[in-house]
């Protein structure tokens, strides 16, 4: 006789999960499971249908085939609502608040506490946003106006949501892309803590330190289709990306090749702006990747954004080749070969609703016209060039930028400023919110750009990702440069040492 399985029923199971979008497939036959009590990690590069899967779960989408169960339960989930009604939240990596409204009222959106005639019971919605924030650690109040918060202090609001249901499953979609180390322990401890009252956690995330931290099993999508899954103690990072990207990659460091550099492009002298940096100077070469490497508040955006013309500085010069220059207006920097490509590209890059073609075309509109119209066929011509160039997945130029990856948007933000022609392109967190192939692939853009002529100012807040693709690199603490290394004599300690301020009156 056969004893009975005694195994306990997943919290959630999805099974043989088909989506189909127009012009692609973006799941297909995908089966998926997580356990009570269990972190189970859901990887895959940019566009391998992570997100797609967990908005089936949540009832944002409607499957084409497949079924849920609820610990064994076939469930139909028709709305997010409904799917927190049966335990399943969704913290979305994008933001999905209302500004205008109190930190209390998002958390308890759709099911405020209610008294007599339908009126808002505001004692009872206060007192129990303010427990949950009380939990969270957070420094704010359940009145304060979530469009007054901080990014990251509003990405804690989207956790408070998940803490107001008996939740049976809890995913976690890029939870700590905005939020600062202080804030991602409080964040682990509140995912430990759920696990340990046996809810079960799905976890996105690209940042493979916090999958092996949290993580009991991983699961990778390539593609659309499910590659398999991993116990975490059993498997290392070079093995969950293989199965990822379906290829090795290449993180050795780069070796500067000094005899390749051409004329210097851009040199900086004393340059100042207020309080944000002061007397900062460098040069960058022709055939250069000059990294800027720093703690979040050192001054290296504002540079950037100083050198593009928005902001203006207090001392200093600028010189462009043999030529000094005034920049006071992005578009003089672009008059004088200087592009910029941003921090945050859906922000400050990218006409989400816009197409790709004219996402790249953008800046050079009026260059474009042909009496008061817009030349069509010269935009997708510029279009096809640099979906060649820097391998822009999409189905056509008519495809909305925001509903590409992260990783084929960030390709347009720079093929939209490579299309200016700059002689000195400025890169601001190159991979940010970027999956590993993703990231692989954009390193060795940034390389063959250098190869081929440019000077390229790379700024990152990943030490591996600077040390990968520049020749020298910049250290920065507190608005100052306190060193500049070449990368065959850089270490982890002294570049660390470097941007922390140790020893900075004994380097220049």
């Amino acid at each position: 006789m056969t004893a009975p399985d005694k195994t306990p029923a997943p919290a959630l199971r999805l099974e043989g999960i088909v989506k189909t979008f127009p012009g692609v497939r973006a799941l297909d036959d995908v089966s998926f499971e997580v356990r009570h009590g269990e972190v189970h990690a859901l990887l895959g590069e940019n566009g391998a249908g992570k997100s797609t899967l967990m908005k089936v779960l949540a009832g944002m989408y409607q499957p084409d085939e497949g079924r849920i169960f609820i610990e064994e339960r076939p469930v139909t989930m028709r709305s997010p609502l409904e799917a927190k009604a049966r335990g399943v939240v969704l913290i979305h990596q994008e933001l999905s608040l209302a500004e205008e409204m109190s930190v209390a009222e998002n958390i308890y959106l759709g099911e405020l506490p209610r008294r007599s005639f339908g009126r808002v019971d505001w004692k009872t919605l206060y007192a129990n946003a303010q427990a949950i924030l009380d939990r969270l650690k957070c420094g704010f109040g359940p009145k304060d106006r979530v469009g007054s918060l901080s990014i990251a202090n509003r990405q804690m609001v989207e956790i408070a949501r998940a803490l107001t249901v008996d939740a049976k499953a809890v995913v976690f979609d890029e939870p700590t892309a905005s939020l600062t180390d202080a804030e991602k322990v409080v964040l682990f401890d509140i995912i430990n803590d759920l696990k340990a009252r046996g809810v079960g956690i799905v976890y996105i995330s690209h940042r493979m330190d916090e999958i092996f931290t949290l993580a009991d099993r991983i699961s990778v999508l390539r593609d659309g289709a499910h590659r398999g899954t991993l116990i975490a103690a059993e498997t290392d990072e070079d093995e969950v990306i293989q199965l990822m990207i379906g290829r090795k990659l290449d993180l050795s460091r780069h070796e500067r090749e000094a005899a390749n550099l051409g004329a210097v492009a851009l040199r900086v002298e004393g340059l100042s702006c207020g309080s944000l940096f002061e007397d900062v100077s460098f040069e960058v070469s022709e055939g250069e990747v000059l990294g800027f490497y720093g703690l979040v508040g050192a001054g290296r955006t504002e540079i950037a954004e100083t050198l593009f013309g928005l902001r203006q500085p207090t001392a200093g010069s600028i010189r462009i080749g043999d030529e000094t220059v005034s920049v006071t207006s992005p578009a003089d920097a672009i008059a004088r070969g200087i592009s910029l490509v941003p921090e945050s590209r859906k922000e400050q890059g990218l006409v989400l609703g816009m197409n790709c073609r004219d996402n790249i075309t953008l800046p050079q509109v009026g260059d474009l016209t042909s009496g008061p119209f817009v030349s069509d066929g010269a935009e997708v011509a510029i279009f096809d060039q640099y979906r060649d160039l820097l391998k822009i997945k999409t189905p056509s130029w008519r495809q909305a930028v925001g509903n590409l990856s992260g990783g084929n948007q960030q390709k347009i933000v720079i093929g939209k400023w490579l299309a200016m022609r700059p002689r000195i392109l400025i890169v601001d967190e190159p991979t940010r919110g970027i999956d590993v192939g993703s990231k692989s692939e954009i390193h060795a853009l940034i390389r063959d750009l250098a190869k081929s002529g440019y000077a390229v100012i790379v700024i990152s807040s990943e030490m591996p990702e600077v040390l990968h693709v520049s020749d020298r690199i910049v250290a920065m603490y507190h608005g100052r440069i306190t060193r500049t290394f070449d990368v065959d004599e850089v270490t982890e300690d002294n570049l660390v040492a470097a941007i922390s301020g140790i020893g900075q009156d004994k380097v220049a």
